[in-house]
């Protein structure tokens, strides 16, 4: 971590390789970790109570000119707009990221990258989040 925070350019995984004697591949990855520990400030999960949501990030349509509506508008739902998840920690921060779809498995997988298992979970009634049971105390908030 000195020799990440102390070069004002950066330090690639083949100098860090060299520099503590691992192999390239296992620089590559501390760096990742620690690079997200830096920007983040910890490498904890969320724990405790945790509220996760999924939202749509982009412009409406009926506030776009025509030709352009014309040109980046090809669907309904959503399929032109980028999808942001959410985890939220009571009383702690939030944690966003862009994921590729509403499925089952991509949303699930962000679950367990982000939260700690035997979190309580607090989701909304999406059935993507199904499944979760097994190893957090989840509860589904329902909107209606």
């Amino acid at each position: 971590m000195w020799m990440i925070a102390n070069d004002k350019n950066g330090v690639s995984s083949w100098e860090l390789h060299r520099g503590i004697g691992v192999t390239q591949k296992t620089a590559w990855f501390m760096l990742q970790r620690i690079r997200l520990a830096m920007q983040s400030g910890t490498f904890e999960k969320a724990v405790e109570q945790v509220e996760v949501d999924e939202t749509f990030i982009g412009q409406k349509a009926r506030n776009m000119h025509k030709w352009p509506r014309e040109e980046k508008i090809t669907g309904t739902d959503g399929k032109d707009k980028t999808m942001v998840v959410g985890v939220f920690q009571r009383g702690g921060k939030v944690r966003g990221s862009v994921t590729q779809s509403r499925r089952k498995a991509s949303l699930q997988a962000h679950v367990r990258e982000h939260v700690e298992p035997g979190a309580a979970i607090f989701t909304d009634a999406l059935k993507s989040y199904d499944g979760l049971d097994s190893n957090y105390a989840h509860q589904v908030v329902d909107h209606d």
